[in-house]
Parts: C-alpha cells; sequence; structure tokens
C-alpha cells in the first residue's frame, strides 16, 4: 500500500440479490483527500459507498481500508475501521432530541470531535439542541446527521447527496465544515449530483457510469475536462 493512501477499491462487484450493480470498480483515496463520485442517478455512486460499509448483498473482489482488506467483514467491523457513513435518508430518530441524536452513535475510534466542537462548527445544532428530531427543518436534520459521525472518531466519512434539497444557506454551511473537516486531516468520499457544490470542494473527481469508473482526474484538471462532464452528466 502507497504511504499514502487510505481506501483502495480493486476489481468491485457488488450485488442485491440477483441484480449486479457495480462491474469492476477500481479507485483509490489518499489519506486527508476529499474525493467526488460524480455521474447520473443509477450510475452506481451510493451502491459504491454501501459496499465500501457491507450494506450490499454480495462483493467480490478487494477493498483495502487502511492496509486492512474488508471485503468479507461484517458492517460493524468495517465502521471500527474508522469509517462513518451518512446515508441520504439521514436516519434521525424522530423521539430524540437534536443533542440525544448526536450522542447516540458509539466511539469507533479514539479522537472523535466534543460536542462543544461539533456546536462551533454547526451553531445551527446549538440552537435547536433540544428541540425534538421531527422538528429540525431538512437542512438542521443533514447538519445533524453530519455532525453524528464526527463524534465516533471515523476519519473517513461517505457522504451521499449531503447538499440534495437544501437551501443555498445551509449547502453553505456543509460546504464550510467541509473545508473545516479536510483541514482537520479526515478523508471524505462524497457522491454528489450537485456539480456546483462538490467541484470547488474536490481534490479528484471519479465520474461513474453503468456501475464502473469511466473517468478519473485532479481538480486542477476539471476545467480541460468540462466537455467530457458536459457529455456523461449534462453539467
Amino acid at each position: 500500500m502507497a504511504e499514502s493512501e487510505f481506501l483502495r477499491i480493486t476489481d468491485l462487484h457488488s450485488f442485491y440479490g440477483e441484480s449486479h450493480i457495480l462491474h469492476g470498480v477500481d479507485l483509490t483515496v489518499n489519506r486527508g483527500e476529499v474525493v467526488t463520485l460524480l455521474g447520473r442517478n443509477g450510475a452506481g455512486r451510493t451502491t459504491t459507498l454501501k459496499s465500501i460499509m457491507g450494506l450490499v448483498g454480495r462483493r467480490t473482489g478487494s477493498i483495502m481500508i487502511n492496509g486492512v482488506e474488508s471485503v468479507n467483514l461484517p458492517p460493524h467491523k468495517i465502521a471500527r475501521l474508522g469509517i462513518g457513513y451518512c446515508p441520504e435518508e439521514r436516519g434521525i430518530f424522530a423521539s430524540l432530541n437534536c443533542e440525544e441524536n448526536l450522542l447516540l452513535p458509539p466511539e469507533v475510534a479514539s479522537g472523535g470531535m466534543s460536542i462543544e466542537e461539533i456546536y462551533q462548527m454547526f451553531p445551527n445544532l446549538e440552537e435547536r439542541r433540544l428541540s425534538p428530531g421531527t422538528r429540525l427543518s431538512g437542512g438542521e436534520q443533514q447538519m445533524l446527521s453530519v455532525a453524528r459521525i464526527l463524534r465516533t472518531g471515523a476519519t473517513l466519512l461517505l457522504l451521499d447527496e449531503i447538499s440534495e434539497g437544501l437551501a443555498p444557506v445551509i449547502v453553505s454551511a456543509l460546504s464550510r465544515a467541509i473545508h473545516l473537516l479536510r483541514e482537520k486531516g479526515l478523508t471524505i468520499v462524497m457522491v454528489e449530483q450537485n456539480f456546483r457544490f462538490a467541484a470547488p470542494l474536490a481534490d479528484r473527481l471519479y465520474v461513474m457510469e453503468h456501475g464502473r469508473i469511466v473517468e478519473g482526474f485532479t481538480a486542477p484538471e476539471l476545467e480541460a475536462k468540462m466537455d467530457l462532464l458536459h457529455e456523461y452528466l449534462g453539467v
């Protein structure tokens, strides 16, 4: 494993029952990088995140996390390798208030952010800390969903469509949070439909189509790739 590599996926095939979704995905994510997976709906981006977490029916190939082969590990053991997953559906507990939701996840590693640090990053959550989960706006729920995994000590964050359907002011707050997390040395893999949100944050970008990576490039190459992205994504 290269010194800076945190995640290396090689020839990954993933299945839900008889449905073959990923067809030989290869990608690497270096320590401290923000990597964005781009693609149309159904391209296999969310399945890639779920496959890293072991949340699909069957996986073949290799998923090396921090030097550990994880393709045959159950999800709870994968989480303990320092992985935090923020799914598109958020999973906020309606019967708990904001702070109780925040305190719920167990530690997977030492070094997680304190409640105070999280409230500095997301002041809205401190204001709403005693509000029931159901009373939070969509944007506040999304902030809570991201904040919750920061307490766990996870050092690789998998973020699925965190900007979807949110007001611009919330999207800006999430963008600032990701910049701060990168400065803290966290590694982030994002699935995003919102190109304008994702592109300025990413160190590297991969384009997926039909369950495969069809293109990969770095942020400085982005401008030269815009015609290609328009072809794949319509951006």
